[in-house]
């Protein structure tokens, strides 16, 4: 939640709030931005990896925004960063084990895609063709 809470008095605005107009909107703010998916999908796939391996197999993204999604990724307690003190220094990435939660989630969308996304094609196809 965003810290805003509804008085008895005056029931919050659902313009205002949009987690209670939609209570997966939260979920969706946090799991769905731009490159949190590609980075979650990366990391459940290919277990543990480091930051050039993560970046190596995204594609696409810059440094500077992996490091940022990561760091936001572990405050969310989506990803766990484990710093080996070695020479030279080693940092790996997994997904934690309530990132692991979002797997059905992550499974459920891929059969979607692959079931769908045709479709969808098929539909902006008919809609942009029409006069």
């Amino acid at each position: 939640m965003t810290g805003r809470t509804a008085t008895p008095h005056a029931p919050a605005d659902p313009a205002t709030a949009p987690e209670l107009a939609c209570p997966i909107a939260p979920v969706v703010d946090i799991v769905f931005s731009r490159w949190t998916t590609p980075i979650l999908w990366t990391l459940h796939t290919h277990g543990r990896q480091r930051f050039v391996q993560m970046e190596r197999r995204i594609g696409g993204i810059t440094p500077k925004v992996l490091t940022q999604r990561l760091r936001q990724l572990e405050r969310d307690g989506l990803v766990v960063r484990t710093y080996h003190p070695e020479v030279p220094p080693r940092v790996e990435y997994e997904i934690s084990e309530l990132g692991l939660g979002l797997a059905p989630l992550f499974a459920h969308l891929a059969e979607w895609a692959t079931d769908n996304l045709p479709k969808v094609e098929r539909a902006r196809d008919d809609y942009d063709g029409r006069p």
